[in-house]
């Protein structure tokens, strides 16, 4: 009877202690939970974080984010080096990253004018190319490499920054050899490779009127043809007073109105002086370095990090909105050590463009996106 009771004791002590044991944590929300009946939320990798090799940088892409986006692998100089030669070493790094991880693939991008494989549109004496050559040539780009990802690759960026700030076409070699045909090309091709994947054209600095005007003009034109383009994607290359969250909003409805969905692409937010007022994402613009356009290469004053803060938030505010019209939110880069506003329009500069920073972990506007997404 003694070690009956000596058990029944320790038994009752022991449910007892199991009732006031300390509840279980809450499960961690991370961006991707918030924003899942929302919108995808992406992100722009480079290749180190493709392999795997950058582990800081997968841990919070894995956790926070649902889409991925190529940053530089796929563009025509790396993966198309040469005419007869195309390099998909790093491509195909890139897609198995993204279905690794059970991740929404974009393609970025077929036709650009920018780090274009310079024997593209020239023959071996560096003339333009015929009509007939260039389209040959658009026509067997597109087709291998959406070929070679077809249902693997869900969407594509098929054109990108074929419209200036004023509205009118860019004077690109695709232009000067093939006028504005050269676009409707481009989707055509894109869709013979792969009639499933989305379609999208991509660019910069949408929120000129001019420039709004010009890519709905665009648009409606593709779809007169009876050309497939699924969304278009506004670039979101911010700065601390630019573009105005008006007129930002202006081009998400002007797009919605032409009957594609609308993607807020690239987006980032530089926190430094610009050397240039409105130089938007043109890759070609290059400043000399002063340390007056350099001016926190330490770290944010407080109120400088607030106010970044609250002008991101304010735009994903404005994005979940319109979440009936956005299928997708990318941002350019997992870190601020990552982005390329390190080093553009300015080589050397210290930037804080990104939701997360140099130690990887989430600014106060990770937090502030999540309570608004779950409200």
């Amino acid at each position: 009877m003694k070690y009956r009771t000596i058990f029944a004791v320790m038994l009752a002590s022991l449910l007892l202690a199991g009732c006031h044991s300390a509840p279980k944590q809450e499960e961690k929300i991370t961006l991707k939970d918030a924003l899942k009946d929302k919108f995808l939320i992406g992100v722009a990798i480079n290749t180190d974080q493709a392999a795997g090799r950058d582990t800081a940088s997968v841990r919070v892409i894995v956790e926070n984010f649902n889409a991925v986006v190529a940053e530089n692998c796929m563009k025509s100089e790396v993966i198309h080096p040469e005419e007869d030669r195309y390099d998909f070493i790093l491509a195909d790094q890139f897609v198995d990253f993204g279905e690794r991880n059970d991740m929404y693939i974009t393609g970025h991008t077929l036709i650009w004018h920018s780090q274009l494989s310079p024997w593209f549109c020239v023959d071996e004496e560096g003339n333009n190319v015929s009509p007939e050559v260039l389209k040959e040539r658009m026509q067997n780009h597109i087709h291998t490499i959406v070929g070679r990802y077809k249902g693997r690759i869900k969407g594509w960026d098929v054109m990108n920054e074929a419209i200036e700030d004023d509205g009118s076409y860019r004077q690109s070699k695709f232009y000067q050899i093939l006028g504005e045909e050269y676009i409707p090309l481009a989707f055509q091709y894109a869709h013979e490779a792969d009639p499933d994947a989305e379609l999208y054209y991509n660019d910069y600095s949408m929120a000129h009127p001019e420039k709004r005007e010009g890519v709905v003009r665009l648009v409606n034109q593709l779809k007169e043809r009876g050309l497939r383009i699924d969304a278009v994607g506004i670039q979101g290359h911010l700065q601390k007073d630019f573009p105005t969250l008006e007129e930002f909003e202006k081009s998400m409805l002007a797009f919605a109105e032409t009957g594609v969905k609308v993607m807020i692409t690239e987006l980032d937010m530089t926190a430094l002086p610009s050397p240039f007022r409105n130089v938007g994402a043109e890759v070609s613009a290059n400043f000399e370095y002063t340390q007056e356009i350099d001016p926190y290469p330490h770290g944010l004053p407080a109120e400088m990090d607030k106010a970044w803060n609250d002008r991101m938030n304010d735009f994903f505010k404005l994005f979940l909105k319109h979440a009936d019209i956005i299928t997708r939110v990318t941002v350019w880069g997992v870190a601020d050590e990552d982005s390329w506003r390190n080093y553009w329009p300015v080589e050397g500069r210290t930037d804080y463009p990104l939701l997360f920073d140099r130690d990887h972990q989430p600014k106060p506007v990770v937090n502030m996106i999540i309570e608004e997404a779950t409200k």
